[in-house]
């Protein structure tokens, strides 16, 4: 009996608060597509030590070895699925962490203004600091894409894909080299069988949701502590938005 097909792996990097949840969903609601939400999680907790929303049952939810999420992510795609989407927080891959396993994913990076993440955050975490957001991790990242693959690596707006949803999809789905699908453009409200195990404390607008929304005002005036993190995070959003996929 022959092998199954090896799935396309599409690694999405994002950090915190920068709609990669309704990005999940919009792949998820693809007939081709299975997905995985941010599969290091675990391992992130139980190395850092950190206290998040829901942290005891995402770490019994989610393994902390590098060797078993490795397999998982270039394992077979869950139900024999031509593509295995998986979200990844950028912020999650901490030093010492093998990155080799990137080679088997076609990377995309997403990227929103650090002060609608800060803002988004900030309202359900009281304590945030420059790592929690993962704006210089997700730099980091895109720059050993970049090296790997001689180009760089597809780069989206969520501001974007907000106001456009269709046109940006399928530019990213052109640089992925996948068909774009019209099922992306929206799905049934309510949770998954795949959501994390902290959907709880973080997905409450996904769960309502039936497709994108229309872009946001822009946030508030950030508190002094805010907008310090904001300028820090800044340089780095601004590097990988010269990158960013034309909408136009």
């Amino acid at each position: 009996m022959s092998e199954p097909p090896e799935p396309i792996r599409i690694a999405a990097w994002s950090g915190p608060r920068n709609l990669s949840t309704a990005l999940m969903r919009a792949f998820g609601n693809r007939a081709d597509a299975a997905v995985i939400d941010e599969p290091f999680y675990g391992l992130y907790l139980a190395r850092t030590g950190i206290d998040h929303p829901l942290r005891e049952a995402t770490l019994a939810s989610r393994p902390s070895g590098e060797a078993a999420i490795v397999r998982t992510i270039l394992g077979p795609a869950p139900g024999g699925a031509a593509i295995f989407y998986q979200k990844h927080m950028a912020h999650h891959m901490l030093p010492g962490v093998d990155l080799s396993w990137m080679a088997g994913c076609r990377s995309f990076f997403l990227i929103r203004s650090p002060e609608r993440v800060l803002a988004s955050y900030a309202a359900r975490r009281e304590t945030v600091t420059a790592q929690d957001i993962g704006f210089a991790r997700q730099a980091e990242l895109f720059d050993i894409e970049a090296r790997r693959l001689g180009a760089a690596p597809p780069v989206v707006e969520a501001e974007d894909v907000l106001a456009e949803p269709r046109r940006v999809l399928q530019r990213l789905c052109g640089a992925l080299a996948i068909p774009f699908a019209e099922a992306m453009l929206s799905w049934p409200p309510g949770r998954r069988s795949t959501d994390g195990a902290w959907a709880p404390a973080w997905y409450a607008a996904v769960e309502a949701s039936t497709g994108f929304s229309p872009p946001a005002p822009e946030p508030p005036k950030l508190p002094e502590r805010l907008r310090r993190l904001a300028d820090e995070a800044r340089p780095h959003y601004e590097r990988l938005r010269l990158y960013k996929l034309a909408c136009d």
